[in-house]
């Protein structure tokens, strides 16, 4: 197999003009130049040749391949970027990122400090054993690919033991690192409980509007004691809703930002005032502000105001139709006044990205047709398209306005399948474990031993695999429809040197 690899090489070279050297032309990383040089010399020493083997190199006007130098720790996040396609020569490249947002929108659907625990786990196992040449060389697929991926399912665990710390949940259970922050004699004291009323009614409903039910905030994460409450879901409802939004917004407004990068670095300088800053202008002017009003509305209504606060989405609705409802009161004093001065940015700056940018290229070829090209066949050959140019701008601009629109609703995805886990967590804990835990007698082991091991299974099968494999997708979806495609073009081509490892791994594999 080596042979026949170094032969098909060889026969990609072209003979000189005497016939007696070859010629090649290849791709090679300007840092690997002087090795390149050191092993022809070692070639052609150790071949016994009478002709120096050197290298020159070529100006070309094809654009090079992509090479990012990996290892076992980033190359399954590479791995996620290039499906979605490979980087042009010297784009950004959003794997440096992913290292942190994959994992972290992973965990806000999968936040559970047990199920995170077993996954990160798992992966320290496969990571603490990748020397070993049966978990290697295994030739199943999925195994491969879990294995291929056991740095990202080791972060994906950890960030999910830290997003169920946050969520206070534990295999559906809650944990008390820390004294509970409410009171519920004050609601006792209110509502005339009774020790009868409490056996009869094991959820309660928390009402933050009484006196002294309040302590302070909790030290980290969700208070405990929601989940003895009948309206917790209504209460995380409301919490990992907002959340989402305002994580979408931030991880899509961080993405719009580094086109800067690839503007400033191809010289692209007219794109940054033409392209970046309206969209930067477009999104915070507007889905920024939802941001602001949100965060603004916790910091300025407590309990004993929140049945007069006003609706966020009634507020966003009437910017947009430049009217005030009466019945829905304002957060600030100017807030109809800044909210119609946002909208009118915001639309001023759709203009300026839909013809900003073919008007500069348009008046660009001109002076240069007009100053520098005087030959009628050279004018024709590089002929301006003014009317491809706008078209793909109106294009990107349509795109890109809506898409703001339906990528922000998108992020809910975090909210629903948070949600969803939970609930599942919930189910499989109150029809499974809980009947094994209820058994009082001394066959009650026996029969816990059995309902335990069902609710592993269940555990792992359900929870860990199939919400996970589905968080893992949404996640997936987020990084390549609603971050990548502000910034990345993914149009390049990996370089694929040559290697023997490689040639012998895909002969392997064919047989």
């Amino acid at each position: 197999m080596k042979c026949k690899a170094v032969h098909l090489v060889l026969n990609l070279c072209s003979p000189s003009v005497t016939e007696k050297c070859l010629i090649a032309e290849a791709w090679c990383p300007v840092n690997q130049l002087p090795a390149v040089q050191s092993a022809l010399r070692e070639g052609g020493r150790k071949s016994g040749s009478g002709v120096d083997s050197f290298y020159n190199r070529l100006p070309t006007t094809v654009s090079p391949p992509t090479l990012f130098p990996t290892n076992s720790f980033t190359a399954g996040f590479q791995n996620i970027v290039d499906a979605y396609g490979v980087a042009s020569y010297r784009e950004v490249n959003p794997a440096l990122y992913t290292t942190i947002t994959f994992p972290f929108l992973f965990a806000v659907m999968f936040g559970d400090v047990g199920h995170g625990l077993l996954m990160a786990v798992a992966a320290l196992w496969m990571v603490l054993e990748e020397k070993d040449p049966k978990l290697r060389n295994n030739t199943n697929e999925i195994w491969r690919m879990l294995f291929g991926g056991r740095y990202l399912i080791l972060l994906m665990g950890l960030f999910s033991v830290y997003t169920g710390a946050i969520y206070n949940e534990c295999f559906s259970r809650r944990l008390s690192p820390f004294t509970s922050s409410w009171h519920i004699a004050p609601m006792a004291t209110h509502y005339n409980w009774t020790p009868e009323t409490l056996q009869t009614t094991p959820l309660l409903t928390l009402d933050p509007n009484i006196t002294g039910v309040f302590t302070g905030p909790y030290p980290f994460g969700i208070d405990p004691v929601w989940g003895l409450a009948s309206n917790q879901l209504t209460f995380l409802n409301s919490y990992k809703m907002k959340m989402s939004v305002i994580i979408g917004i931030i991880h899509m407004t961080f993405g719009v930002s580094l086109s800067f990068f690839n503007y400033m670095h191809f010289r692209k300088f007219s794109s940054v005032f033409l392209v970046l800053i309206p969209e930067l202008v477009f999104m915070l002017c507007l889905f920024g502000y939802l941001v602001f009003m949100v965060i603004f509305k916790w910091i300025a209504y407590g309990p004993a105001d929140s049945n007069t606060a006003p609706s966020i989405l009634i507020h966003f609705i009437d910017m947009f139709l430049f009217v005030e409802n009466k019945e829905n009161p304002n957060l600030f004093e100017a807030q109809p006044v800044v909210q119609k001065i946002l909208v009118v940015v915001a639309l001023c700056s759709v203009p300026v990205l839909l013809l900003g940018k073919p008007i500069h290229q348009y008046v660009t070829h001109r002076r240069r047709r007009t100053y520098h090209l005087v030959n009628v066949s050279q004018r024709m050959a590089i002929e301006f398209d003014a009317t491809n140019e706008f078209m793909h701008q109106a294009i990107h601009t349509i795109e890109y306005c809506l898409g703001c629109i339906s990528n922000t609703a998108s992020y809910l995805r975090l909210w629903a399948l948070s949600l969803a886990h939970a609930q599942l967590s919930e189910v499989l804990w109150t029809m499974v474990m809980r009947n094994g835990l209820s058994s009082q007698s001394y066959m009650g082991s026996v029969f816990l031993s059995v309902v335990f091991a069902g609710f592993a299974v269940l555990t792992v099968s359900i929870l860990l695999v199939m919400e996970g494999l589905s968080a893992f997708l949404h996640a997936l979806r987020l990084h390549w429809v609603e971050f990548q495609n502000k910034f990345y073009s993914g149009t390049g081509y990996k370089l694929n040197p040559f290697c023997f490892s490689s040639v012998i791994s895909v002969s392997l594999g064919n047989v």
